[in-house]
């Protein structure tokens, strides 16, 4: 779609200073965390971890279309679109993340120092699922359709003529793990209305988890024959995990990301179906909503406090 300097311009104003915005609440994320021990849960350290990929990101879409402008063989435009490949699908698997945080804790009781231990495991899968295909995106042309990295428009990412692989490495991934999150909470939702009886919400913010403690993988499983009061009594353990930390905060994290692609999507669906007549309301939403997960990400990392036990 032939824009006018004008209205690239306007992208190029509501896509930066949405991106400074995100870089402020990156910003806002990293000092909370190393000044202040009430933000040191898992979920926390998490986002924290989260926010370094989110940088790399933010500074991207800050390009904005001097990308483009630069020519879709420039360093600039190579460098924005292998930003624009690897840390947005990163951002959407740390959400995913969270959620498995959460899914340990509900159903096997796992303990804040286990959750720990997974986040080299989280870093190491993660990075390597979007690294790699994000470095040889750099190396894939053809003479047809030209590099596989080009322009869309308002920065740089996979090419137009490569839709494709924007759909297979990209959309497809992202909405995948968007649909298994949502799916993940509704039996997380089931559990918890199941076994309401069983919660119990101290005053200190806790959601307390009667459990036994397994020594051999460091989590924890429901008591079992409640009825014998004797045995109960003995590897009896109370669980305290704080009812924001591992619920509400990454169910928030999750709608601050869905809010995000669902703008993206249906831009790249009215694309592909209507090709060079996309809505330009349609497209300065995404240029803004695109580059401002960082900064509701912040928001969210401040106000929710970690309580209790951590």
């Amino acid at each position: 779609m032939k824009l006018s300097d004008y209205q690239l311009h306007q992208l190029s104003i509501a896509g930066r200073t949405a991106s400074a915005l995100s870089l402020l609440g990156v910003a806002t994320i990293f000092v909370t965390f190393c000044y202040s021990p009430n933000f040191r849960s898992p979920t926390h350290r998490i986002m924290l971890i989260n926010a370094f990929y989110n940088l790399f990101d933010f500074i991207a879409t800050m390009i904005s279309v001097s990308g483009p402008l630069a020519g879709d063989e420039s360093g600039l435009c190579r460098f924005q679109a292998f930003c624009l490949q690897m840390f947005p699908v990163a951002d959407v698997l740390w959400t995913l993340a969270m959620t498995i945080d959460v899914v340990l804790v509900v159903f096997h009781h796992y303990e804040p120092e286990a959750l720990r231990r997974l986040e080299k495991k989280y870093f190491a899968i993660i990075t390597t699922l979007t690294f790699v295909p994000a470095l040889a995106f750099l190396f894939v042309r053809s003479v047809e359709k030209g590099p596989l990295y080009g322009s869309v428009t308002f920065w740089c990412s996979i090419s137009p003529n490569w839709v494709l692989f924007r759909v297979i490495f990209y959309y497809g991934p992202i909405w995948l793990v968007i649909i298994l999150v949502f799916v993940l909470y509704l039996v997380i939702a089931r559990e918890i209305f199941k076994l309401r009886h069983e919660l119990m919400l101290t005053r200190n913010d806790c959601l307390v988890l009667s459990s036994t403690a397994s020594a051999s993988n460091g989590s924890f499983v429901r008591t079992q024959g409640e009825n014998d009061a004797k045995s109960f009594e003995i590897r009896r353990h109370q669980s305290g995990v704080s009812l924001r930390k591992f619920l509400l905060m990454p169910f928030l994290f999750f709608l601050a990301l869905l809010t995000t692609w669902v703008a993206a999507t249906i831009n790249r669906i009215y694309a592909f179906r209507y090709p060079g007549q996309e809505p330009y309301g349609l497209m300065v939403s995404v240029a803004a909503l695109n580059s401002l997960r960082g900064f509701w990400n912040g928001i969210i990392f401040v106000t929710m406090r970690s309580k209790g036990r951590r």
